[in-house]
């Protein structure tokens, strides 16, 4: 039993333009520092493509539609198709999409066999500020939820998602609000990028705890959040299938946002969640890439990340 490293090579010709923190210097970044001696375990598995019944169990039809139909053609046509001021379709992103959402039902079906112990998805574009009828903040499908409808549907009711990057996942958060059998657990800076995630949306069943974290706040306070509020959320939930929304953009280096981990903070993190899924839910875990824009800082909280990972 190991740990899946999943991706695809489509997932580098998303190009939402010249400059922008999104690029796909991300991923192969991530994909350099997990081919290293310690990383050769990994189970590395290609990316399918998501199919539209899993997109749209995530999703409303006519974005689906949207992305995959006129959006794309656009931006075939005319090399760049914009969404909003920070999201954009390349030639090649509708295909990356698919991948990434792909990835994520695949990493559910190795898990849910028994052929690995857990997995990270390496793809982009990232998910989790898509909404079930919007894209937006870099995000085209919101691959974890898909991840998640997709383990739904081979018979694990109970899902968790945990979610550490710097901004609030509003995404996840629109598609599981009215879902009492789905917990949403948010660590983000606050005031940041989209402006939810207070503390007060707590979701119809009291199944969404959002834990904003001030500017400059650093690991003893996620940790502070962690053991007061999110891995005793977790207990009495007791999900059945445990997902990460892995962004780095938390770590002191990034330069979109204001806090102060490090690498080690997302190993400690990883870690404790891994823990918590062993005891409740036969361990199975997948985790997929959100943000994180240093690329130094990345490939060490990544590497720290799966390198935790590889431990359960």
């Amino acid at each position: 039993m190991t740990t899946a490293l999943i991706t695809h090579p489509a997932c580098r010709e998303h190009d939402p333009g010249r400059g922008h923190p999104e690029s796909p210097a991300r991923l192969e970044t991530i994909l350099r520092a997990l081919d290293g001696p310690e990383f050769q375990t990994l189970v590395r598995l290609e990316a399918p493509r998501a199919g539209r019944e899993a997109l749209e169990r995530a999703h409303h039809v006519a974005l689906v539609e949207t992305i995959l139909g006129p959006l794309d053609q656009q931006a075939r046509r005319d090399g760049f198709a914009s969404i909003d001021p920070d999201t954009a379709m390349s030639p090649g992103s509708a295909e990356a999409a698919l991948r990434a959402a792909g990835a994520a039902c695949l990493a559910v079906d190795e898990v849910a066999a028994g052929n690995v112990s857990n997995a990270f998805c390496a793809v982009r574009p990232p998910g989790h500020h898509a909404e079930r009828g919007s894209a937006m903040g870099f995000c085209l499908f919101n691959n974890v939820a898909v991840g998640a409808y997709h383990a739904r549907k081979r018979g694990f009711h109970r899902i968790a998602i945990v979610d550490f990057d710097v901004h609030h996942g509003n995404g996840t958060q629109d598609i599981f609000w009215d879902d009492a059998d789905a917990l949403y657990i948010s660590t983000h800076q606050m005031p940041l990028y989209p402006g939810t995630g207070s503390s007060k949306e707590r979701g119809a069943h009291g199944n969404i705890v959002n834990l904003p974290l001030p500017p400059d706040a650093g690991g003893r306070e996620l940790r502070g959040a962690f053991e007061a509020r999110a891995l005793p959320a977790l207990e009495e939930f007791r999900a059945d299938f445990l997902f990460i929304s892995a962004g780095f953009d938390a770590h002191a280096s990034d330069p979109l946002a204001n806090l102060a981990f490090t690498e080690e903070d997302f190993g400690w993190a990883t870690r404790a969640l891994c823990s918590y899924a062993a005891r409740a839910c036969g361990a199975r875990v997948v985790s997929t890439l959100e943000g994180g824009y240093d690329l130094a800082a990345l490939a060490r909280s990544a590497s720290a990340h799966v390198r935790a990972l590889m431990e359960f």
